[in-house]
C-alpha cells in the first residue's frame, strides 16, 4: 500500500500540459476543456489559438478566469499553421517546465479520457507515445467517411513507403517527454503546416 501511494504521489508530481491548437472551435472549445480538466492527473491546457473570427479565444478567456492556474492561451494573428503552433507550444511547454506535453485535437477526434494512457505509456518508454487511430482497426468520431478513409489509407502508404512500425503516421494525439522535446532542434524544423 505504500508503494501504490508514493506511486500515487510521484504521478501527481509531473507536470503535464496538453496542447490544443484552435481555429473555429467555439462549438467544441467549453466541452473540450472541461472534460481534460475533469480528468484526475492534473493536467493544465495551453490554447493555440489563430486569430479565429468566431470568438473562440473570447471563450476561452472567459474560463480562464475560473481556470487560472490551469487553462493559458497564446493568441496569434491569422492562420500560421498547424505544425507553428505545435513549435509554438513546445517552446512554451519547455520554458514552463512541464515534463509532459501532449497534443490533442479540440474537435473531440481523439478521446480525452485517454490522456492518462497516452501519458503512462510515454512514462513506459521515455520518449514519445503516439495515439493511434488504428491499432485496433478504426476507431475515430467525429469524422465524415471520405476523411477517416483518406486519413486511413494515407496513414497505410506512409507506413509501407517509409518503413515505420507506427499505426498512424498522420495522428494528432501524441504525448512527449521533456526529454524528447529537448532533443529536437526547433530551429531545424522545415516543414511548417500539417505536415
Amino acid at each position: 500500500i505504500c508503494r501504490i501511494d508514493v506511486n500515487h504521489r510521484q504521478k501527481d508530481m509531473d507536470k503535464k500540459v496538453v496542447i490544443i491548437p484552435t481555429y473555429n472551435e467555439k462549438e467544441n472549445i467549453e466541452a473540450i476543456i472541461r472534460k481534460v480538466f475533469s480528468l484526475e492527473g492534473g493536467y493544465h491546457i495551453l490554447i493555440i489559438d489563430d486569430g479565429s473570427p468566431d470568438g473562440t479565444a473570447s471563450i476561452v478567456k472567459g474560463l480562464q478566469a475560473e481556470f487560472p492556474e490551469q487553462l493559458f492561451m497564446i493568441e496569434r494573428s491569422g492562420k500560421l499553421g498547424l505544425g507553428t503552433a505545435y513549435l509554438t507550444g513546445f517552446r512554451w511547454s519547455l520554458e514552463h517546465g512541464y515534463d509532459y506535453t501532449f497534443e490533442m485535437d479540440a474537435d473531440f477526434s481523439h478521446n480525452p479520457d485517454d490522456l492518462p494512457r497516452l501519458y503512462e505509456a510515454c512514462k513506459e518508454c521515455g520518449g514519445v507515445a503516439i495515439g493511434s487511430r488504428y491499432c485496433d482497426g478504426i476507431s475515430v468520431v467525429n469524422w465524415p467517411m471520405g476523411r477517416i478513409i483518406m486519413s486511413y489509407f494515407a496513414s497505410k502508404y506512409v507506413r509501407g513507403v517509409l518503413g515505420m512500425d507506427i499505426h498512424d503516421c498522420t495522428a494528432g494525439f501524441k504525448c512527449y517527454s521533456r526529454q524528447a522535446l529537448d532533443a529536437i532542434d526547433f530551429d531545424d524544423v522545415r516543414m511548417k503546416g500539417y505536415g
